[in-house]
């Protein structure tokens, strides 16, 4: 078992205003469905259209394609997106991928008119569903082990919830979106310098492309660690929606679809966005953020964030909840390894660093389902 924390252990006509005006829609819905402003779906000018839909095109993970039932997206039905974080490069380069630093799970409810960013810390215990042999890592190791296919399988089985549907942002290509709405407007959560920036706590601070960026990446420094930091990734997400939804007009089309190219990789195609944007606009009222509230642990030495049963008991409830789906007892790899380390003397109310043992015995439940 390899030592080293940065390796895993075990891998898209009508009059000019209504043209506008449609256009909008469709920005402000789609950059809030990726949570980070990173997809661009079709306005109705044909010159438009025709690019931003190459745009979109050349973002389609077919790999993993699903296929998609008639009236998923009609504006009723809820579902969730897996949004991934890299920040190793464009996604049309050739060097090694990365961790997935950034995962979240984005629940859309346009019953309740608003969506959920759940973030899950990087570091989190996890079983990597889908290798060949029973094997437990890091969740941000799913990515470079498995792809998207392993990575939403691994997080839907972590809190029991279906996830189909993903998108993988590079970091680098988000900032450039937000310089180009002409950034966005924060008030810090705590003070601190980062890469040359300063940030005061609750003084509101306008931040380009690269102030959020330096924003979202500190975590050392903060008292919450990696908690931190996923709270403060969730506040530029939301300020960033906000800002897309107040523009009267995109000036910079050509801009924002340079960035994309690259530097997004989706499973939803152009057509289901376009229905995404069209009919769950509403949702972008209300965001509700969150996150799993992990232990720290270590095995073979090395560092993880351990969940307990109830925590992840807490979130499988209450995503399925907005996706009105029935509530179920968690039965997967984490309940049963925190029944054993349990057992074993791990007390999950201290909240000292403790050994965690894993248990290669682990056989999967045949009861259960979404």
């Amino acid at each position: 078992m390899d030592h080293n924390d940065n390796q895993p252990i075990r891998k898209r006509v009508a009059l000019h205003a209504e043209k506008h005006r449609k256009k909008r829609r469709i920005w402000a819905w789609v950059l809030s469905v990726f949570a980070l402003a990173t997809v661009v779906v079709a306005a109705y000018s044909a010159y438009v259209y025709v690019r931003t839909k190459n745009a979109i095109d050349s973002t389609y993970d077919s790999s993993n394609h699903v296929q998609i039932k008639q009236g998923e997206f009609n504006g009723q039905r809820k579902f969730a997106v897996l949004l991934l974080g890299t920040d190793t490069g464009a996604l049309d380069r050739t060097e090694k991928v990365g961790n997935s630093d950034t995962v979240i799970i984005a629940v859309v409810n346009p019953e309740k008119k608003r969506y959920t960013l759940m973030s899950v810390p990087r570091d989190t215990m996890a079983q990597m569903v889908g290798a060949e042999t029973f094997q437990i890592e890091k969740i941000n190791a799913a990515y470079p082990l498995g792809g998207a296919a392993m990575s939403m399988a691994s997080v839907s089985k972590l809190v029991n919830v279906p996830i189909k549907y993903y998108a993988l942002v590079n970091m680098k290509g988000i900032m450039r979106l937000i310089r180009y709405v002409g950034g966005i407007d924060i008030r810090p959560n705590l003070s601190f310098e980062y890469g040359g920036y300063i940030f005061k706590k609750n003084q509101l601070t306008h931040m380009g492309g690269g102030g959020a960026l330096a924003y979202s990446r500190m975590r050392y420094d903060d008292p919450k660690g990696d908690y931190g930091r996923q709270q403060r990734q969730r506040q530029v997400i939301t300020a960033l929606i906000q800002k897309t939804i107040s523009l009267n007009t995109l000036t910079k089309l050509d801009s924002v679809l340079t960035s994309i190219s690259g530097n997004v990789k989706t499973n939803l195609t152009f057509a289901a966005l376009q229905q995404i944007a069209l009919n769950y606009r509403d949702t972008t009222k209300h965001a509700k953020s969150d996150y799993l509230h992990g232990h720290n642990a270590t095995i073979d030495d090395v560092s993880y964030q351990v969940q307990s049963t109830k925590e992840l008991q807490r979130v499988s409830d209450y995503l399925r909840a907005e996706l009105g789906l029935k509530l179920l007892p968690l039965k997967n790899n984490e309940t049963y390894q925190n029944k054993r380390n349990v057992a074993r003397g791990f007390d999950f109310s201290n909240i000292a660093t403790q050994e965690y043992h894993l248990y290669l015995d682990y056989a999967e439940p045949k009861a259960g389902g979404n």
